[in-house]
């Protein structure tokens, strides 16, 4: 039998398909199913141990030739991206790839960027430019790396304790 997809099972030897539930109405359905029956839905809170690790971070990945513009990202443990992305976001991390771009507003813990960052960047933690990295706009950082080749570009203000609870300290320009 072949692995199911997203949870499906294929047709068995008698060519019916097993009945499948499903999670929005906690109905069974399906050709064998017969009359939809109610199912006890089991809660997020219920979910197995293994379901808490690192595999259950929320995750998204802007694949090569993919272009997302006037998104708003909120929620994202980890946006990577090696398309190009015009949006604001608020979350954990952002990794931009060598072939990757993203213009907008960004507020975020750490930034990994390898390829082009255009816009507001806030990094409360910390912010690595890659040799192939380039950052254009203002810039907000709790600490800085910077590799051979690096770029960046525009006003840049780096943020300590005090200047990250609301005293900000001067800009400065950098080209």
């Amino acid at each position: 039998m072949a692995q199911p997809f997203f949870g499906r099972r294929e047709s068995d030897a008698t060519g019916i398909r097993p009945s499948h539930t499903t999670a929005a109405t906690g109905l069974s359905t399906g050709p064998s199913a017969g009359p939809a029956v109610p199912v006890a839905l089991q809660s997020s809170s219920q979910a197995p141990a293994s379901a808490a690790g690192p595999e259950s971070a929320a995750r998204l990945i802007v694949g090569p030739h993919i272009k997302l513009k006037g998104l708003e990202i909120t929620d994202c443990d980890t946006l990577l991206v090696e398309g190009s992305v015009e949006a604001t976001m608020k979350s954990r991390v952002i990794e931009i790839a060598e072939i990757g771009t993203f213009k907008g507003e960004a507020e975020i813990d750490m930034a990994d960027i390898r390829g082009s960052f255009e816009g507001k960047l806030t990094v409360r933690h910390k912010l690595v430019i890659h040799a192939t990295g380039r950052v254009t706009g203002t810039v907000r950082y709790g600490s800085l790396v910077i590799e051979e080749g690096g770029q960046l570009c525009g006003e840049v203000q780096a943020a300590t304790a005090a200047g990250a609870a609301g005293s900000p300290l001067p800009l400065a320009r950098v080209a």
